[in-house]
């Protein structure tokens, strides 16, 4: 990976931009919250059903909004915006049966890759690429 960094402007949550592939079909940009306490990245049902995604079942977890099922798939993305983002192809990825949350980005791989700063008096999200 090259070195790069991206700084997001935010209002309320700290969200970056991202967008998913599989199988000819893309979703648009869509803000992702990021998770520190989330160990992967974890879309809705929706999503996944709008990308035609092949789910395997992974279990039931307890989240604050009750029990829900997940399911494992891979698909790619892309973080950032359209002039200047970073690619992930065939990662994992997690689907939640409920389509009521938003995506979250969890600690993999996005937490593996960046140095991540919050500025929130500036209400900024600084990713910094780790190179290894």
């Amino acid at each position: 990976m090259k070195k790069i960094e991206f700084i997001f402007n935010y209002y309320k949550y700290p969200v970056i931009p991202v967008k998913f592939f599989y199988d000819g079909k893309e979703t648009p940009f869509i803000d992702a919250l990021l998770d520190s306490g989330g160990d992967f990245i974890v879309i809705p049902m929706p999503i996944a059903k709008y990308l035609g995604l092949k789910l395997k079942k992974a279990g039931a977890v307890d989240t604050a909004g009750g029990e829900t099922l997940l399911f494992k798939a891979k698909l790619h993305m892309i973080l950032g915006k359209k002039e200047k983002n970073v690619k992930y192809h065939n990662i994992e990825i997690h689907v939640s049966g409920r389509d009521d949350i938003p995506v979250l980005i969890g600690r993999h791989p996005v937490f593996e890759d960046y140095e991540i700063i919050f500025r929130k008096n500036a209400n900024q999200l600084i990713l910094r690429s780790i190179l290894s």
